[in-house]
């Protein structure tokens, strides 16, 4: 009989063969993921240095979460370099054992006056703010919570209700406050409620409604819980996002947001009263037992956050919405399968995971543009597609040129690239 080694051995070489068939079955599919080495370049975005197959070369960013550039900027550049020289790299620690820099706080308070509240919590990325803030409150004080979630929530979201044990999900359907309002009625009044949404929905590119849903939860006592991620920086006179915008950030009980796209930094966060932000600090292990983002991070980030809500802030959006305002125009008239948005978010449908993956793939290799193939399960099977998102330094001639490219890889049509150097552009 096979001794115990021989067992284990047996055993680690079915989980090997297991995980193989797994990624057969999604590189056949289309959906197998591969990681594209890329150096943005400094003073120089949106240009990059993309390596794939082995081969290097200068391509245009037209995928990036980084939306104003400011991860490239020296605004951002100048303030972790001073924080590495006062306080080193790494944070050294949990922000109980030694992790809290007078960096984390002031970014902390900025965060918080950002967005009208009393408080403000720093997570290691905003996947974690998400999932671990609801899963703690989903779980707190006995339980009996039932949570409504919009159809179309990040995963994010999905994982922290989905720890929460005990707690309901009721799912409304997307942007859907009539829906929404169903449920809740429907729902026992001795129930915790909490409503869960987004401002901004990044592969579909479209607005919540936020007043509507607000409206909706307030009638209902429930608590509203509005993920602001893909909007902070982007949207509102100081860019707080788009509750401020449409007047509703007071009326938000906990916003959540990241460091990590128009900030150009590192870090999740979430902004309510001084209890709730207390509470989850004492109380949620996601936050609790890990090491603080860096120091340099942090100052990075803080330094991003006091610009953007100053005058610099307001052209570079101003830029960016007439930039992304331009794309959707030019896609639209070529004739190119442009999904319409009222967002910064451009899609560009494909409908099959291999062709948009072979789309990406010539885009950069014929045309020297670098667009991120969108696949399920992010998006539903059939509607696979380019998520592009035009920035404040993408100027008409880069415009131009993706719109050849496109169409030349598209349709058949004409010379992208000889097109983008009659026009200056450099691929």
């Amino acid at each position: 009989m096979p001794g115990p080694q021989a067992k284990g051995r047996r055993l680690v070489q079915d989980l090997d063969a297991q995980c193989r068939a797994v990624l057969t079955q999604l590189r056949q599919e289309g959906r197998y993921r591969e990681f594209t080495p890329l150096a943005r370049q400094d003073r120089d975005f949106p240009y990059c240095r993309v390596t794939r197959g082995g081969e290097e070369g200068r391509a245009v960013l037209w995928s990036s979460n980084d939306y104003l550039g400011m991860g490239a900027s020296d605004v951002l550049a100048q303030a972790a370099i001073e924080a590495i020289e006062q306080h080193g790299v790494g944070a050294g620690g949990t922000r109980n054992i030694s992790g809290t820099t007078p960096y984390h706080v002031a970014l902390e308070r900025e965060l918080a006056s950002l967005h009208g509240k009393e408080a403000a919590l720093i997570f290691t990325s905003g996947y974690v703010a998400n999932a671990g803030a609801l899963s703690t409150l989903l779980t707190s004080f006995g339980g009996n919570w039932h949570v409504f979630s919009d159809a179309k929530n990040h995963a994010s979201m999905i994982e922290g209700m989905r720890h929460a044990k005990g707690a309901k999900r009721s799912i409304f359907r997307h942007n859907d406050p009539a829906h929404l309002a169903e449920l809740l009625a429907a729902a026992p009044a001795d129930e915790r409620k909490l409503v869960a949404f987004e401002s901004v929905y990044s592969m579909d590119g479209d607005f919540a409604p936020i007043e509507a849903i607000v409206d909706v939860a307030r009638r209902h006592g429930a608590v509203t819980y509005l993920d602001e991620v893909h909007a902070v920086g982007m949207y509102g006179p100081t860019g707080a996002g788009v509750a401020e915008r449409d007047g509703q950030a007071q009326r938000i009980d906990i916003i959540q947001g990241t460091l990590a796209k128009a900030f150009g930094a590192h870090g999740g966060y979430i902004a309510a009263s001084a209890a709730v932000v207390d509470f989850i600090r004492s109380t949620c292990p996601d936050f609790i037992f890990t090491t603080a983002i860096a120091p340099p991070v942090a100052a990075a980030a803080l330094a991003s956050i006091r610009y953007l809500r100053g005058p610099g802030g307001v052209a570079l959006r101003e830029r960016h919405q007439a930039s992304a305002a331009r794309v959707k125009a030019a896609l639209a008239e070529a004739g190119l399968p442009v999904i319409p948005t009222p967002t910064h978010i451009v899609p560009v449908h494909i409908g099959d995971a291999a062709r948009c993956r072979e789309v990406s793939r010539r885009l950069w290799e014929e045309h020297g543009i670098y667009a991120t193939p969108i696949n399920y399960p992010t998006v539903p099977r059939g509607e696979e597609r380019l998520r592009l998102t035009p920035g404040p330094l993408h100027d008409e001639n880069l415009v131009k040129a993706l719109v050849l490219a496109l169409d030349q890889v598209l349709n058949g049509k004409g010379e992208a690239r000889v097109a983008m150097i009659e026009e200056g552009v450099s691929a």
